[in-house]
Formats: C-alpha cells, sequence, structure tokens
C-alpha cells in the first residue's frame, strides 16, 4: 500500500499545528497562524482556554467513563444549567451534533407517535441546509453532493426554498409532524434567516399541530451574541440541536427540548454508549459557566460590530474580489467574485485560517474570545490576500 492509510475523504490544508493558544495556532516550528476557523465554530473559547484545561485536567484525574448504565452526576448540573437559560427543561446529551439532530428527528417523530398519531412522520427542511453526515442527517440536508453513492434518501424529509412562506404552508400536509431549520445556514454559506420569518414559521407550527427544531449547532452557544440565534427574533423551539462551541473543542453535543416534545422519549427508545461522559460534562460545564458571565455577550456584540464594520472597509476596497458580508455576531461571511477557495489560500499564506462554505462564501468564525487588536491584524490579513488576488486578476469559477 502506498500513500496513507486514512480514508481519502478529506481534502485537507497542507497545514499541521502542534500547539494552540488563545486565539493562535502554531506549527512544529514555530510559525503562528490567527484562527478565524476555530475548528468551524468548534473552539468557542479559543485554544489551550485555562480555565478549560484546568476543568479537564480535574476531572481526567477522576473518572473519563462509566457510561449511561449508572448516575452521571455532570450530566444533571449541565442539563440545569442548559434548561435555567433556554425554553428546554429536558436535555440529552451527546457526543456530536449530527448526534443530537438524530435525536431530536426521533424525539419529533416520537412526540406524534406518542401522541396517538403515528402517521405524522415527514419533516420539513429548507434548501442550502446542512444538518450532518448520517444518513438521516443528509436527507435532512436534502444536498445531492452529500446523497450521492449512498442508496435511496432516508424517507420523510421534504424540501422547500428557505424564505417562501407559500411554499412552507402548502407542504405541510397529515404527516407532517416538524419543521428543521438553521437560524443561520452555516455550510450554506451563512445565510441568515430573517426574524420575521422565524416569527412566522413559529406561528404556522402552533396553527398546524407540528414541531418547531432549530438546528443550533454552528451558530448557538454566544456565537451570534445572544447565547441562542432563535433569541433575536423572540421565539422558543419545541426541540433544538446544539454542539460545536458548547464543549470547546471537547466533543460534546445536545439535544435540548420541552417536556412535551419530549413525552414520548421514555426508556429504552434511545440511547448512547459515551454521549455525557464525565469529561464533556465537566469541560462543557467550564464553557456554559464563561459564556454566561455578566458582560461576556455584550463582549460578542462590541466586538462584531468592529469586525463587520472592518469588513465592509474591505470588501468596499476591493470590490473586483468581494460581493457581500452576511451574517451577524462573530458568524460572518464574505461573498466572494473570486473563488471561495482562493481566498482562503491566500489568507494561509498571509498566517490566517477561514473557512470555505456554500455559495462561494468564505466564513469567517472566530473564537469568542478574539481581542480588538487581533480583529484589527485580522483585517490586515484580509487586505493583503485580497490585494493579491485582485492583483493575479482572478475571477469565479
Amino acid at each position: 500500500m502506498t500513500g496513507s492509510a486514512l480514508y481519502d475523504t478529506y481534502a485537507r490544508a497542507p497545514l499541521a499545528f502542534e500547539r494552540g493558544e488563545g486565539s493562535w495556532l502554531m506549527t512544529e516550528d514555530g510559525t503562528r497562524y490567527l484562527d478565524f476557523a476555530a475548528g468551524i465554530a468548534v473552539n468557542s473559547l479559543g485554544h489551550a482556554n485555562p480555565r478549560l484545561v484546568e476543568a479537564l485536567t480535574e476531572q481526567a484525574q477522576k473518572l473519563w467513563h462509566v457510561s449511561n448504565l449508572y448516575q452521571v452526576p455532570g450530566q444533571n448540573s449541565l442539563a440545569d444549567k442548559l434548561t435555567a437559560n433556554t425554553f428546554a427543561d429536558k436535555v440529552f446529551f451527546t457526543n456530536s451534533g449530527t448526534e443530537a439532530i438524530e435525536c431530536a428527528i426521533k424525539t419529533a417523530r416520537k412526540y406524534h407517535h406518542a401522541s396517538g398519531n403515528p402517521q405524522r412522520f415527514r419533516i420539513l427542511t429548507f434548501e442550502g441546509a446542512f444538518h450532518g453526515r448520517s444518513l438521516g442527517a443528509i436527507a435532512a440536508g436534502g444536498q445531492q453532493k452529500y446523497l450521492e453513492g449512498f442508496g435511496p434518501k432516508a424517507e420523510g424529509f421534504d424540501q422547500i426554498p428557505i424564505g417562501d412562506v407559500d411554499s412552507l404552508k402548502k407542504a405541510i400536509t397529515p404527516e407532517t409532524a416538524a419543521l428543521l431549520i438553521e437560524p443561520i445556514q452555516g455550510e450554506g454559506g451563512i445565510r441568515v434567516v430573517p426574524n420575521e420569518m422565524l416569527r412566522k414559521m413559529r406561528d404556522i407550527c402552533d396553527d398546524n399541530g407540528i414541531l418547531m427544531v432549530l438546528d443550533e449547532i454552528q451558530c448557538g452557544i454566544g456565537r451570534t451574541g445572544r447565547l441562542f440565534a432563535h433569541e433575536w427574533a423572540g421565539i422558543e423551539p419545541d426541540i433544538m440541536a446544539v454542539a460545536k462551541g458548547i464543549g470547546g473543542g471537547f466533543p460534546v453535543g445536545a439535544c435540548l427540548a420541552t417536556a412535551e416534545a419530549a413525552k414520548g422519549m421514555v426508556a429504552g427508545t434511545h440511547g448512547t454508549t459515551y454521549g455525557g461522559n464525565p469529561l464533556a460534562m465537566k469541560v462543557a460545564g467550564a464553557v456554559m459557566d464563561i459564556v454566561l458571565e455578566d458582560g461576556f455577550l455584550d463582549s460578542i456584540n462590541s466586538k462584531a460590530l468592529l469586525l463587520k464594520q472592518g469588513l465592509a472597509s474591505v470588501a468596499d476596497e476591493f470590490p473586483d474580489v468581494f460581493e457581500e458580508i452576511r451574517g451577524f455576531g462573530l458568524m460572518l461571511g464574505m461573498k466572494c467574485r473570486v473563488t471561495n477557495t482562493e481566498l482562503v489560500a491566500a489568507l494561509r499564506d498571509h498566517r490566517m485560517l477561514a473557512v470555505p462554505a456554500g455559495d462561494n462564501v468564505v466564513r469567517l468564525l472566530p473564537p469568542l474570545t478574539i481581542s480588538e487588536e487581533e480583529i484589527h491584524l485580522a483585517l490586515d490579513c484580509l487586505r493583503a490576500a485580497a490585494a493579491d488576488l485582485s492583483k493575479a486578476g482572478l475571477k469565479t469559477a
């Protein structure tokens, strides 16, 4: 056998990092990169955050894993923090966002079954969505590039345009159980669902007896300047999937639900071996403590304003490179006129990391702990990268 023993499923950048500190990643030779990827919105509190390191180290010296055959006190503690600060009454802990989505789908379908309506199992999803990589999640996302080659699409998902109220109403049938939506599509290109649209969706769900399920895997845990993005619209979902930022780099996810929505999830209906393990609970608990501290979310909003204004200035300076600035909080995107992968590569040349997304967008997802000085450095890197691309005269493929 030649080459790597790994599956060839990733188009990896030619970089490997030895350590990280705050908003920075360092290669083995000490080269520093300003990290505006944050592990795809995962490293919410930066790299090697001292409080998270302390929490993990303390727990690692006590107990790592026992399974859910026994009580795990850390689950109760973290669930109490989540329910005290959200719409939810119940929480199921997972290892990832995809698993949180699977639990959310099962919870919605089981609710209707427990309510005497087993025929209601179909879930409305939206064009451009991304909900994970399992067979259920790719069926929910509905994107052909993720579905191709994996056999028949899992049954029970109907995709509709994201901003069309009439299409949404027409798509509801006696078999519809729920709608599932990201308040901000991340992989789909930082496409924001307007607050008014989210409010209309909430009303439509109520009028038709269907559940509203939110995917806040990428946009939650302070990323938009509120604990969860849907709070800006003044609505509450019935079920919500959370992951990424809640672990600050440690693998953990959660499915949150009202007591009513979760009524069908009784003993034996769902489970996980690793989910909610003591290590994950300790780290995620520390993340929540930090994010909920007085002034933390306010600081995100002030830094987000600085960054977005700076991005607008860079886009005005290089109209041949940038078409549009999207998003809010510290979940921002730059729609490009050059190919987004060219911009990501040009940024790497200037020691800055970013993430490509759909619709030819580059995502900027810095740690929530980013400093104003580091924001200015990032804007300098963007200008330099844009100048390189502008000079080269690259065009969108």
